[in-house]
């Protein structure tokens, strides 16, 4: 039998040793939250403009693209008996790539649904609706001394989150 690993934690390496250290820490915090924000700005800029600078070089190739699939499909489907062997099969090779022609799987679309929900009821087609049963956790958590009778519920506090809020203020980093 192998023996449990011990882990270790982590040794925190900033851990303010006074209330000065506390004060400098949590300024520090501010400071760095502010650059990162900076440098992800400046990032999703790189990211737009390199996306703009993308669009600007494929447009005409996107065009182009474009056109000889349309012409293609407008030539296939003008002989398209010719190129399924009379619809026997539901592709062709060219050689240099193959056509298809593919179905695409049913679907339903339902406009007005709770017209559609009585019209299933009163035709007799109750198959074609669905009845969903689930707890209300709300009702639960607006009578939690209730809830707490019923077997398999534990209602139970979100647990304490810690936050440090900086004061904000006014740099002269990215102010232009």
């Amino acid at each position: 039998m192998k023996a449990a690993t011990k882990k270790k934690a982590k040794a925190l390496a900033r851990v303010p040793q006074s209330r000065e250290d506390a004060v400098f820490a949590i300024g520090r915090i501010g400071t760095l939250r502010r650059e990162i924000q900076q440098l992800r700005a400046q990032a999703d800029d790189t990211i737009r403009l390199a996306g703009e600078k993308f669009e600007q070089a494929s447009a005409e190739l996107v065009a182009e693209l474009t056109e000889h699939e349309q012409g293609v499909q407008v030539f296939c489907e003008a002989r398209r008996l010719e190129l399924t062997n009379d619809g026997k099969v539901k592709f062709h090779d060219f050689g240099t790539g193959r056509i298809n022609w593919k179905l695409r799987p049913p679907r339903v679309s339902i406009r007005a649904v709770e017209a559609v929900i009585e019209a299933c009821k009163k035709v007799g087609f109750p198959q074609f609706v669905r009845v969903k049963e689930e707890v209300n956790k709300d009702a639960m958590l607006a009578d939690p001394d209730k809830a707490r009778l019923i077997a398999g519920v534990t209602i139970s506090s979100a647990g304490e989150e810690f936050v440090i809020e900086p004061a904000e203020l006014e740099s002269s980093l990215g102010k232009a």
